[in-house]
C-alpha cells in the first residue's frame, strides 16, 4: 500500500486544537460561527481530517503584510450582519 493509498486520519477537537496551536474552545467557536475548518460528524461526535486542518490552516499563509494576494483566517467571531436570534 503506498502512502496516497492510506485512509484519512481523523481527528476529536482537542487534537485538532493542539495540531493547529488553538485552544479547544477557539475552535469549538469557529465551529458555531462557520469561520473554521471543515468538520464532520460521526456518531455524534465531531471529528477533523487531517488534510482539512491544513487546508484551512493554509489560508492564512502570506509573505509580507503587503501582499495583496494575501488570505486570512477570521476570527472565531460572529460575522457582521447575522442576527443573534436563532431561528
Amino acid at each position: 500500500m503506498q502512502l496516497n493509498e492510506l485512509p484519512t486520519r481523523y481527528v476529536r477537537t482537542d487534537e485538532a486544537a493542539l495540531f493547529l496551536g488553538l485552544s479547544p474552545r477557539t475552535l469549538e467557536k469557529h465551529r458555531t460561527y462557520g469561520t473554521g475548518p471543515t468538520y464532520r460528524k460521526l456518531g455524534g461526535r465531531v471529528v477533523y481530517s487531517l488534510g482539512d486542518l491544513k487546508a484551512w490552516a493554509d489560508l492564512g499563509t502570506t509573505r509580507s503584510t503587503s501582499d495583496p494576494n494575501s488570505r486570512k483566517v477570521l476570527p472565531a467571531a460572529r460575522r457582521a450582519g447575522e442576527d443573534r436570534r436563532k431561528a
